[in-house]
Order: C-alpha cells, then sequence, then structure tokens
C-alpha cells in the first residue's frame, strides 16, 4: 500500500484522484515511485489544487522520461516544452473533441501527457478517458488473435485541416513541417505492465499495413466504436489548478465541447515514449 499519497479511483474501469502530493515542491523517490504505480495501474491520475509555473510542470513531467517540443502547435514563450490548451470565449471548435491518443503517427508516440488546468469553465469542459486494455480484453479469442497479427499505418496529413479555426496556436513553421507517418502494432504491449492494449485512433490510423483504405475503413469502424464503449472510461471534472496526466500507451482521451463565451486555457508537457512493439 503507498506509503506517501492517498488513491481514489473515480470510476470502474480507469483514473484516479492523488491526494497529499504538491507538485510544485521536490518529490522524493518513494513518492515518485507510488506516484508512478498509480499511474501505471489507474492509465491516468488526476491532481487537484496545484499551483504550478511552467518549470514546475516541466520538472514533474521529466520525472518520467524526455519532454516533447512540438512543431505543429506554438510553444508558450520560453518554454518551449509548454502547449498552451486553449479555447478562446468567441471560439466554437476546439483541438481533441473526438476519441484519439496523442502522436500515434510518430514513430515514438507519446508515453503520457500532463496537463495542468489553469482556466476553465464552471460546467463543461469535462475530459473522457477510456481504457484500451479493457478494450482489448473484451474482444473475442478470434478477433484477438487476428488483430494481434496486424500492423496499421498512423499519419498527420489530416492534422492541419482538423486545426483550421480552432484556437490552439499552430506553429509558425507548420507548413514547412514534413508529414509524419508510422508503422504500429494494431495491439501494443505496454512496455512497463506487458499487458495488450487496442491501439488504433481515428484521427490518426489510416488502414491496415497492405490494405487499401475501403478494406481497412469496415474494421477499423468497427474498432473505433468498441474502444470507446461507456463501460471502459471515467470523466474528469477540472477546476482551476488541476492536473491530469494519462498513459497514452493504453488510454484514448476525448476533451467534450460542451460550454461556450468563456476561456479555457492550460499547459501541457508530452512525455516521450518507446517505439510501440
Amino acid at each position: 500500500m503507498p506509503e506517501h499519497i492517498s488513491i481514489k479511483p473515480i470510476a470502474g474501469s480507469c483514473g484516479a484522484e492523488i491526494d497529499g502530493v504538491d507538485l510544485s515542491k521536490p518529490l522524493d523517490a518513494q513518492t515518485i515511485d507510488e506516484v508512478q504505480q498509480a499511474f501505471l495501474d489507474h492509465l491516468v491520475i488526476f491532481f487537484r489544487n496545484q499551483n504550478l509555473t511552467p518549470d514546475h510542470l516541466k520538472a514533474f513531467g521529466q520525472r518520467f522520461g524526455e519532454l516533447r517540443v512540438s512543431d505543429q502547435y506554438q510553444p508558450l514563450d520560453g518554454h518551449p516544452e509548454i502547449l498552451e490548451i486553449v479555447k478562446e470565449p468567441e471560439a466554437t471548435d476546439i483541438v481533441g473533441n473526438l476519441w484519439h491518443c496523442d502522436e500515434s503517427f510518430l514513430e515514438r508516440p507519446a508515453l503520457g501527457s500532463v496537463l495542468h488546468m489553469i482556466e476553465c469553465p464552471d460546467h463543461g469542459g469535462d475530459t473522457m478517458f477510456a481504457n484500451q486494455y479493457a478494450a482489448f480484453d473484451a474482444l473475442s479469442p478470434g478477433m484477438q488473435g487476428m488483430l494481434s497479427s496486424m500492423r496499421a499505418v498512423y499519419s498527420d496529413g489530416t492534422l492541419q485541416e482538423r486545426n483550421k479555426g480552432r484556437s490552439l496556436k499552430v506553429h509558425p513553421d507548420a507548413a514547412n513541417r514534413p508529414r509524419y507517418e508510422a508503422v504500429h502494432p494494431v495491439v501494443r504491449t505496454h512496455a512497463q505492465t506487458g499487458r495488450k492494449s487496442l491501439f488504433v485512433h481515428r484521427p490518426y490510423t489510416v488502414r491496415f499495413e497492405d490494405m487499401t483504405t475501403e478494406e481497412s475503413q469496415p474494421l477499423l469502424d468497427f474498432l473505433y466504436a468498441h474502444a470507446a464503449r461507456p463501460e471502459f472510461t471515467c470523466r474528469f471534472r477540472w477546476n482551476a489548478g488541476s492536473v491530469a496526466f494519462w498513459d497514452n500507451r493504453c488510454a484514448q482521451h476525448y476533451a467534450l465541447n460542451d460550454y461556450s463565451g468563456v476561456r479555457r486555457y492550460g499547459h501541457r508537457v508530452t512525455v516521450i515514449g518507446d517505439i510501440p512493439k
């Protein structure tokens, strides 16, 4: 049992709130180990009432690996590792309002993402998470066996088009950067837990390897719907000062766009992961 922290699950499938940790202060090795284990056990962990500077946020993320510097979105001034996650009051659309996993189009997709919410509406703007271990486990043995031998092509080709009209700041050189494409297993084995999870994502999974887009689409559509079944999910209500840390290797997330006329603003860092196997 953890000795330094309190862990309170928020749903049966995934997600837990962590009490007894101030992320603005240096964390000892035992506390980090307990936070890491909670992260692995619950796939997404949440901290309330955190008063963090950008340097605090980066220091916490760096305890789990190297931080990504994005060439798609404009970073916070003076902090190239931090993205400003923002919806202005006049905006009608947001980035992330569909089930997805961050950066699966890269050779080394994100290990995890840490979002510190600074401003948010009194209600609305929640984020949902879906357990992809559970999604794989719920498939029939025949489907599990078939998918375990398959690989898929992941691409960011539609990313720039989907970002039009949204308030997340696009990097000034984004139009000149290369298009990213990678091939990964459809069923991913987690490098730390050894568990298998479903690893397909609507915005980035283009097709199965050695198949056409048209041939791939019916099975992909089934898997997208299956991955987000309600019993696999949890839902987190933000407050100013809340922090979420989610595991992109085995969880998808969905930012709800059910609010308007109010600003939602946070800082996010992304921890670089391993090559999926």
